[in-house]
């Protein structure tokens, strides 16, 4: 009988910090070895220097900054364990990405990721060349296969290791979150895991990356395909494993199987990580929103003050001629409920300041959107001069549903450096209000239950612009997510006429969304690195 005991080290790492992100697994390393006598750590995809490092990996000094990380992570390893941990690598003038396993103060074996990712939110063929064998280093006695994340999504690199006589596949990633991949992932790994027979242990990372949120999760799969264990998911944390290896299928102990959480759940709390690493990580004070008594502003301010704290959260309600009073009510409500600095500035005088600036442009036209815009122009020119002020994030508002067809200003509502809402649609607003509720008292239950309005003329309803909400949000979601063409999302039943409007829509303000803060993402497919389309164009939306 062979004994292997293993920590997944579901660590947040801070890309380009590779003297920080260095330090941690010098700490962690310590740790396993003096207090938990672990002897094999494993880390994540390219932990030294933070994932996705982007153009950063074509910077010159990338070499060294790697070379002197190794070397004072080797430098530490006098004791008997093994660090497994990813890194970028270049060799002959390639540069690959790389899982090396440390020992006592040497790099005893590496490997070079096979199958880099394209699509979606990443770009490695950018950067990376590509792996061409599989690397099995005998640890503890132990015949150990080396993959990345991508890696196991395809199966020649499993394959390979087992050919090469691996009896367990440690896979180390940086597995962004969308809704439902924890799910996928147990999935899959468990196929690969029934097709080798032998275990996998997965360690994902944890943490936000500007729009990215990676949600650790990091678990291990037995030889049938079963998850025995599982990290809980956005919780940075050390996770010990233990495998025995003897007669029959290896055993796995010591780490209990998390529960997978509750999607609404999971993507309130992708928010709030995505919010809380942004702002930290960029060293803002703090933040400061408009908070307009609508549903939009609520949630934003409820995710802000759970990742931050309310005494790092501004709120400023800025009303004007059509703003109803309960929309002043409730937006003061909800600051007192979340205990935040909350302010009210009217933008009467300042839209006053600038009609008459305009008065001449405007001679002999009638009132329409240009006005509208002002309103909200006037928002945002406040909003950011307290922000330059006083040295806090503005964070923007606008919906996933409300960014595909425009229904938004530039440089109004949205101006500002972080847009929470940006890959959530209307319709998911609501659901996550409705569960911020259950865990206490936040949103004034009108803000919920009233016909949402973006109050910049008399008795407006969004509906007077746009398709119902669940009606907009199910063609949204087919053309943006699901690449649906019109005539495809048509013959789901939706109306012709509605369909190549919102799909025009969608089209026309493309130009507006590449102007628009990034944001967190949460689905398949958000605006911003998954969906690169061009501004100028003659697509038909019948194509």
């Amino acid at each position: 009988m062979t004994t292997l005991n293993i920590l997944m080290a579901q660590m947040n790492t801070f890309v380009g910090d590779f003297e920080g992100n260095t330090e941690k697994v010098i700490k962690v390393i310590k740790h396993a070895e003096q207090e938990r006598n672990v002897p094999v750590v494993v880390f994540p995809e390219l932990t030294l220097c933070g994932y996705p490092p982007e153009d950063l990996l074509l910077r010159p000094s990338i070499e060294l900054r790697v070379s002197h990380a190794l070397k004072k992570i080797c430098d530490q390893l006098t004791g008997p364990a093994y660090v497994v941990v990813g890194y970028p690598l270049r060799e002959g003038g390639s540069l690959y990405n790389v899982v090396g396993v440390l020992h006592k103060g040497e790099i005893i074996a590496e490997y070079r990721k096979q199958c880099l990712p394209n699509y979606q939110v990443f770009d490695e063929k950018r950067y990376f060349s590509v792996g061409d064998k599989p690397c099995v280093v005998d640890i503890e006695g132990v015949r150990v296969g080396l993959s990345i994340c991508e890696d196991i999504w395809e199966d020649g690199p499993t394959a390979q290791a087992a050919a090469a006589g691996a009896e367990l596949l440690l896979n180390i990633n940086s597995s962004p979150y969308h809704r439902g991949k924890r799910g996928e992932r147990w999935d899959l790994v468990g196929e690969r895991a029934r097709q080798v027979g032998f275990p996998i242990v997965y360690v994902n990372q944890v943490g936000g990356q500007d729009e990215l949120v990676f949600d650790g999760g990091s678990f291990a799969v037995a030889a049938d395909g079963t998850v025995v264990a599982a990290a809980p998911n956005f919780e940075e944390g050390d996770y010990a494993l233990q495998l025995e290896f003897g007669n029959g299928p290896a055993k796995i102990t010591g780490l209990k199987v998390y529960p997978p959480l509750d999607e609404l759940e999971a993507t309130w709390r992708a928010l709030v990580l995505g919010v809380r690493d942004y702002v930290n990580k960029n060293r803002f004070r703090g933040v400061v929103l408009g908070l307009s008594g609508g549903i939009d502003s609520a949630l934003t301010l409820a995710v802000a003050v759970e990742a931050l704290g309310s005494e790092r959260v501004e709120a400023v309600m800025m009303p004007f001629r059509y703003t109803l009073q309960m929309s002043v009510e409730d937006a003061a409500e909800q600051s007192r409920l979340l205990g935040v600095k909350h302010k009210v500035i009217s933008i009467e005088p300042l839209y006053e300041a600038f009609m008459a600036s305009l008065q001449e442009e405007f001679a002999g036209t009638r009132p329409d959107t240009t006005e509208e815009n002002l309103q909200a122009r006037c928002r945002g020119v406040l909003l950011m001069s307290i922000s330059n002020k006083k040295g806090s994030l503005v964070l923007t508002t606008g919906n996933k549903s409300e960014m595909a067809v425009g229904y938004s200003t530039l440089y109004g509502d949205m101006a500002g450096g972080f847009d929470v809402l940006k890959d959530v649609p209307k319709t998911l607003v609501f659901d996550l209000c409705r569960y911020r509720n259950t865990l206490g008292p936040c949103i004034p239950q009108r803000v919920i239950d009233r016909p949402p309005s973006a109050e910049l003329a008399p008795d407006q309803k969004d509906e007077d612009s746009l398709p119902p909400y669940d009606v907009l949000d199910r063609i949204l979601e087919l053309y943006v997510e699901e690449d649906y063409s019109a005539e495809a999302i048509i013959a789901t039943g939706m109306e012709r006429e509605q369909v190549h409007r919102v799909l025009r829509l969608v089209d026309l303000n493309e130009y507006k969304r590449r102007q628009a803060p990034i944001g967190v993402r949460i689905t398949r497919r958000g605006f911003g690195r998954d969906r690169r389309y061009p501004i100028t164009s003659g697509w038909s939306i019948g194509e």
